[in-house]
């Protein structure tokens, strides 16, 4: 037994509250190494005096999958007094040792000050995400290019809808009332929550170098348009999403635009990252900015003054229009102490807002509970990308980094945690799989078929292709003539069951299965009211797939084709397709 590979710590995805009355702990050891774990747990406070001894009790964990390097392990407890210590019992074949904070034992401690500690369950301390995003099924929306509901405020020199393939300076005239004209589509979809790329007024067609954060950008319409838009989407019940971009603003705000007037003068000179004066904003700006783009001035969020400005802005939006949440533009960039006082004030004005940041790796520091409700889970996307679209990874290499990312946050995270396929920021799904349309639907189904709350990028579920930004970002196809109705229903049909079986949204028992065919992956999971299991042939070729012997003559109500059947020993897959099925 390895003990260098056996690891717990008693905070973060390793130990957290459930709910007010539960724990859920978490132990990793070396891949194939454990038979079986046991949680030792107590209270830290139970002393049997006969005995001498602390008084502690043994309950299974179950083997929550393996990745390149390691088994997980996860059990839930109810602790009789909100407290607890605890330990490890761990055995194979050659071997028995407990583990504790102190580290390993051949025969159990019996003092409790050995083990781990997790001091209280206190209730303000559970992490509670709205308890709304777990069930909503998100569309984002660019809306520059999702529709032209207005002609009357076109910016200057604005391309006819579809025109030419989109470049980074070009307009094509998309707004507000685009967007309302097209709410019925959204909701026939079956989406349930739009995400609107930034909305404020800003000089570029993309919004993130921001001008003036309280006001509309008015090629979008004004604010009188957005309530009305926000109105309308709640009306159906849709929750809307707007884009903060506080770690930089854009080179024509006001602040800014004073600094390089007035330099040492201006009483702005804090609010950025300034490495000299007079200012420079020709490449290399002598300031600190996204990424290195010199019309991107990072703002300074330790300032006082900025962090008031930016709070007021974050309040704004909610008070006046009621918006239901914010994503967080390079949130990493940005101060914990500052995202900590914005979970805050947005708690504050509505306590179900939700807090999305935008994170591209392990998030852990900003999901205690303090900051973020989740991040967008660019991992889960890399690893579906890389298995389904490009091929670039095998089926053992995309189920060990799945479940790794399964096991990299509480199960509270992943239950909110934002899955996308593609964004404004990578190219269309339907690119990167060589405008393979059945390894698209494959991609939706998992999408949809994973613990979180999925969004889909607009036009994606019409097959609309496109390569880097900024082809990824062409003027929405409205013709039905040119949209892929297939893949649609396809997408609907999968919306449609994802609401109706609470099963599809959880990853309660989420477990991949053994396949002895190469190109193929199982997983299943279960609820309190339904067991889903899931075959996928990601390859050309038609695959004769043995079943796991628990799923053989088994009756299921196949999803996909709306039948029940009985299940034999072998399922038959034609290239690129996939069986989806309630077990009955």
């Amino acid at each position: 037994m390895l003990k260098e590979a056996i690891y717990h710590r008693p905070n973060n995805e390793f130990i957290y509250a459930l709910d007010e009355e539960t724990l859920q702990i978490r132990l990793k050891t070396k891949k194939n190494d454990v038979d079986r774990v046991a949680l030792i747990f107590g209270d830290p406070y139970d002393f049997n005096k006969e005995k001498k001894c602390w008084i502690s009790k043994q309950k299974d964990m179950r083997f929550n999958g393996s990745d390149g390097l390691y088994d997980y392990w996860l059990i839930e407890v109810k602790p009789e007094h909100k407290r607890l210590r605890y330990g490890f019992l761990l055995i194979n074949s050659d071997k028995t040792l407990v583990y504790t904070e102190r580290g390993f034992y051949e025969q159990q401690p019996k003092d409790a000050s050995f083990y781990f500690c997790f001091p209280f369950l206190n209730k303000a301390d559970v992490f509670s995400p709205p308890a709304w995003v777990n069930s909503t099924v998100w569309y984002q929306i660019f809306p520059e290019r999702f529709a032209n509901g207005d002609f009357s405020i076109n910016p200057e020199g604005t391309l006819p809808w579809k025109s030419e393939r989109p470049s980074h300076k070009g307009f094509y005239g998309g707004d507000f009332q685009g967007i309302i004209d097209h709410l019925d589509y959204l909701v026939d979809l079956g989406i349930t929550g739009i995400y609107l790329t930034p909305i404020f007024k800003a000089h570029s067609n993309h919004k993130y170098d921001t001008i003036d954060y309280m006001e509309i950008d008015p090629q979008f319409g004004d604010k009188k348009t957005f309530k009305q838009l926000v109105q309308n989407c709640h009306k159906k019940g849709i929750k809307v999403m707007l884009d903060a971009v506080f770690n930089h603003s854009g080179k024509y705000f006001s602040p800014f635009l004073d600094v390089i007037e007035k330099g040492e003068d201006s009483l702005y000179k804090d609010w950025f990252h300034l490495h000299g004066l007079p200012v420079k904003t020709s490449y290399p700006a002598n300031y600190d900015t996204f990424g290195y783009v010199s019309s991107m001035p990072k703002l300074n969020t330790e300032n006082p003054e900025v962090k008031g400005y930016l709070l007021d802005v974050a309040k704004y939006w909610i008070e006046e229009f009621d918006i239901d949440g914010w994503r967080l533009d390079v949130a990493n960039e940005v101060d914990h102490a500052f995202w900590r006082e914005f979970r805050a004030t947005v708690k504050k004005v509505k306590p179900d807002a939700y807090i999305l940041g935008e994170i591209w790796h392990d998030s852990m520091p900003w999901l205690q509970g303090d900051q973020f409700d989740a991040v967008m889970n660019y991992p889960l996307t890399n690893a579906i990308t890389d298995y389904f679209a490009t091929g670039s990874i095998s089926s053992t290499e995309f189920v060990n980094t799945v479940t790794k990312i399964i096991n990299m946050y509480p199960e509270t995270v992943n239950e909110v945690q934002f899955n996308l396929l593609g964004s404004h920021d990578t190219p269309r799904i339907l690119t990167l799989s060589g405008n393979n349309k059945k390894k698209v639907k494959l991609q939706f189904l998992v999408q949809l078929t994973m613990a979180g709350t999925p969004c889909i990028y607009y036009g994606d579920e019409i097959s609309m292709p496109g390569k880097d930004d900024p082809d990824c970002r062409r003027c929405m196809v409205w013709d039905k003539k040119e949209q892929d109705t297939d893949m649609f229903s396809f997408v609907q049909k999968l919306i449609t069951l994802r609401k109706k079986f609470d099963v599809f949204r959880t990853n309660q028992n989420f477990g991949f299965l053994d396949t002895a065919e190469s190109d193929v992956i199982c997983y299943n999971k279960q609820d309190t009211e339904n067991e889903l299991f899931v075959v996928i042939n990601n390859s050309e070729d038609v695959k004769e797939v043995t079943l796991p012997i628990r799923y053989q003559h088994n009756n299921v109500l196949d999803l996909l084709n709306d039948e029940e059947k009985l299940l034999n020993t072998k399922l038959q897959l034609q290239g690129y397709s996939a069986g989806l099925f309630l077990v009955r």
